[in-house]
């Protein structure tokens, strides 16, 4: 009789032979393209990181060609400039983008971090070339010029651009295509902040909006690829150079946790200010016949009068985001710049003038913690830390809320300041900040932009699936065998009950529900009147639609 010692070790060794033989036949086959993707994703992570740093660059050259100061010395520099200089400069800049949205971006919408989330989940991660580049252009002309905008989500776009053009060449699939949009953006946002775990899950938490562990090597390797190339252009220095901070955790925490509820509600407003903004520009351009170039210089115009009196709207604003979370403005100056920033981040964005949310949601978060923060620290003196750790909280806070990516945010807080001593403040403000803002619109600003232009992503895979499979490629043809009888179906026609032939599932669905049969004749368009082509199932539709539900899930959890 075998000793028990004995068997568990023969059946140990038996069961490691074996995976390790299973090992390394999958070695064998994957992992050549494992590493050739990992390669891949290594260029493509230098060559967005260098985007981006290129892109930040090229704001400084600009900004200290038309002010004579970069971004971190504007506000100040720009009292020095006479009157007409800063609002011609604006509305010269202004005219520049709305020549480039007449004749490369046929909308008129420069794209941003919103189009790159859409491409990702229906387009198999490929944005448009030529309209990226111009979206591009387009914001870094108001970035420089005196938009009160970011510059993270024109990187963001101009990263996915770079991927799309890799993944066409490659012929990549859907799966990979997403991947190495993940990749990109990751080296763009770690590129971008100095941040490489922040960049990480940034992509992973925004764009992919999965943490999938196939996608996470390749990922990591472009974000340190991006990083590196940061550090070599601008050195391993932190964005903000922050004071010591101080907290009396179990005293304080209930502040922080009232904080975040007031950033939440901040960033509302920010939010909405900006559609309430959009629409109204809409309504001027049609009741006025104003031209779509015109549109960017009028936005131009009303932000260069603004900038008479509060010279801190103009860029990016790192200058006064900075000046907020050390402390060095008044309560009363917190305050209003606070207000003063949100309305010029609305005529921006309404102007169609280009550039990102990112920025000034930082701006207006420091603002608004410092704001509270002096109010807090003067009500309880005696257990209050300083008001700057409120304004790092705020920061965080309504960064988050707009982005609707609190793990990131609170990653790229950390990594921006150097200060992780203050972490369980920041966290808690974050997490309030981002339940209640999401609950009051679509998720985040991204997401409730694309609900705004119809398309449905922010209850999941489950709302935006059905506009991804058209009528076209699950209909039975006529002549095939299952098509429907033909008198039937043109009967059908004859009642309005019928399909266009380019539908999505999405309208589609709907109706085959309520059709009696579970069938409906599919029909094109044509002078003359409908012309049946085929038939759809019910039965079909809902097989496809959970086949792309099986995939979702099998790369979600891949």
């Amino acid at each position: 009789m075998t000793h028990p010692l004995l068997e568990v070790w023969d059946k140990t060794t038996r069961g490691f032979a074996a995976e390790s033989r299973m090992a390394m036949r999958t070695v064998r086959k994957r992992g050549p393209w494992q590493i050739m993707f990992w390669m891949t994703a290594l260029v493509v992570g230098i060559v967005a990181g260098s985007a981006a740093v290129g892109f930040r660059v090229a704001i400084s050259t600009l900004q200290g060609l038309f002010y004579g100061a970069d971004d971190k010395t504007l506000a100040t520099t720009l009292g020095a400039l006479e009157w007409y200089w800063v609002i011609a400069i604006p509305v010269l800049g202004g005219l520049a983008v709305g020549l480039i949205l007449r004749f490369f971006i046929p909308d008129g919408q420069t794209r941003s971090v919103a189009d790159v989330i859409h491409s990702a989940a229906m387009n198999e991660g490929r944005v448009k070339k030529r309209i990226g580049l111009a979206s591009a252009a387009a914001s870094l002309i108001t970035l420089s010029t005196g938009g009160s905008s970011g510059r993270e989500g024109p990187v963001v776009h101009l990263a996915a651009v770079i991927s799309s053009w890799v993944s066409n060449r490659l012929k990549a699939s859907g799966i990979t295509g997403r991947d190495l949009m993940g990749c990109a953006v990751a080296a763009a946002v770690s590129a971008s902040f100095n941040a490489p775990i922040a960049g990480t899950i940034f992509a992973l938490e925004v764009i992919l909006r999965h943490f999938a562990v196939h996608a996470f090597a390749p990922i990591v390797i472009a974000a340190v690829a991006g990083t590196v190339v940061s550090r070599l252009q601008m050195g391993n220095v932190t964005e903000f150079i922050l004071p010591t901070q101080m907290v009396e955790f179990y005293v304080e925490m209930p502040a922080f946790l009232i904080l975040g509820l007031v950033c939440g509600i901040i960033a509302y407003i920010l939010i909405k200010s900006v559609f309430i903004a959009e629409d109204i520009g809409d309504a001027m351009q049609r009741t006025t016949g104003m031209p779509i170039w015109l549109r960017p210089a009028v936005a131009g115009a009303l932000l260069g009068t603004l900038a008479l009196a509060f010279p801190h709207i103009i860029g990016v604003g790192y200058e006064t985001t900075s000046s907020a979370l050390t402390g060095h403005l008044l309560l009363r100056e917190a305050f209003v710049f606070a207000v003063i920033k949100v309305i010029a981040v609305a005529i921006t964005f309404a102007g169609r003038m280009g550039g990102g949310i990112f920025s000034p949601a930082l701006m207006l978060g420091a603002l608004t913690g410092l704001t509270f923060g002096y109010i807090s620290t003067a009500m309880f003196p005696s257990v209050s830390g300083t008001e700057t750790l409120y304004a790092l909280a705020g920061m965080g806070a309504v960064a988050a809320a707009v982005l609707g990516a609190p793990i990131s945010t609170i990653l790229i807080v950390f990594e921006m300041t150097g200060d992780w001593q203050a972490g369980i403040a920041v966290m808690v403000s974050v997490s309030m900040a981002s339940a209640l803002t999401s609950r009051l619109v679509d998720r985040s600003f991204f997401l409730t932009q694309l609900e705004r232009r119809g398309i449905h992503m922010a209850a999941g895979p489950q709302d935006y699936l059905l506009s991804t499979i058209s009528v076209r490629n699950l209909m039975e043809p006529i002549g095939s065998n299952r098509d429907g009888p033909a008198a039937a179906m043109m009967d059908l026609v004859q009642q309005g009950a019928a399909l266009d032939i380019h539908e999505s599932l999405e309208t589609a669905m709907a109706k085959l529900e309520s059709a009696p049969d579970e069938l409906l004749p599919v029909v094109r368009g044509r002078e003359d009147g409908p012309e049946l082509v085929g038939t759809l199932y019910l039965v079909d539709a809902l097989r496809a639609y959970n086949r792309a539900m099986v995939e979702i899930a099998k790369e979600e959890h891949s």
